[in-house]
């Protein structure tokens, strides 16, 4: 077993290849790794020169790179697919919660910046390789963006072998099979497909002595008030799976196997795991 850990899209990501060493896995394994570091280039809301950046500064981009095109269109349409639950244009307020600058620097404990409302719900426009924002529309692509590279460097890397991509519990396998701790005393085999989870149990924060975390609610533009901790899905890819996870944790019931974790601890399994 191959297996390769660097830092990438604000978390660890871990690469596992079921083949044995040489110049082959070698190769699919930097690969994958040059992967992540590229799309994060495009697509990180952190870096003042990606694609990103240009389009939430500028509100328009031409030219722009067919990941980043590709990306935007996967978000818009899972916007529609869940009724609004899933957002990209979560930006400000996410920036407003307090989550101007990547988690490893942010203050876990401030006063919270002066601000007015925050608006969710933008225009959106895509044209062949133009994107084109609304006015005052900023895109947050962190969640479905990780889950877009996971699921390229799976692809990447499976031309070596068996794989597994874990880019900080967001995961997606080609080929074997792959235990998958989900919470305590729970674990699924995945042999194919992806994993996402979100919650509010590990990226918080305090404003003003109120907690905040990175998963927002669109239709009230703040920090999500919700019953859960977490919930974990199993999905087709990665991208989709962080979709489905996000609108899951808002009360969404998605069709596909799930992970519910109350505040309280408790575990619930749905969409057909017993």
């Amino acid at each position: 077993m191959q297996r390769r850990v660097f830092p990438a899209m604000g978390t660890d990501v871990e690469l596992l290849l079921d083949a044995p060493a040489g110049e082959r896995a070698t190769r699919a394994l930097e690969r994958a790794g040059e992967e992540f570091e590229r799309l994060e280039q495009l697509m990180s809301r952190f870096r003042a020169g990606s694609e990103l950046s240009r389009l939430n500064r500028d509100g328009r981009i031409e030219r722009a790179s067919h990941d980043l095109v590709r990306v935007v269109e996967l978000a818009l349409e899972a916007r529609e697919a869940t009724g609004g639950l899933f957002d990209p244009t979560v930006h400000d307020a996410v920036v407003a919660a307090g989550y101007d600058r990547p988690f490893a620097v942010l203050p876990r404990d401030a006063a919270a910046a002066a601000g007015s409302d925050v608006r969710c719900g933008g225009d959106v426009y895509v044209d062949g390789l133009t994107i084109e924002l609304g006015p005052g529309t900023r895109l947050d692509l962190g969640g479905i963006g990780k889950g877009y590279a996971v699921d390229r460097a799976a692809e990447l890397l499976a031309v070596a072998g068996p794989c597994l991509v874990n880019a900080g519990g967001d995961l997606a396998v080609r080929g074997g099979a792959w235990p998958v701790g989900v919470c305590e005393g729970l674990t699924l085999e995945l042999t194919r497909g992806a994993i996402a989870t979100s919650g509010r149990d590990r990226r918080r924060w305090r404003r003003s002595g109120v907690d905040m975390h990175h998963l927002i609610d669109p239709f009230t533009g703040r920090p999500a008030e919700s019953g859960l901790l977490r919930v974990t899905v199993v999905a087709g890819s990665a991208a989709e799976a962080e979709v489905l996870a996000k609108a899951a944790f808002l009360g969404a019931e998605p069709d596909v196997p799930r992970v519910l974790v109350s505040a309280g601890g408790r575990t619930v399994l749905a969409g057909g795991l017993a």
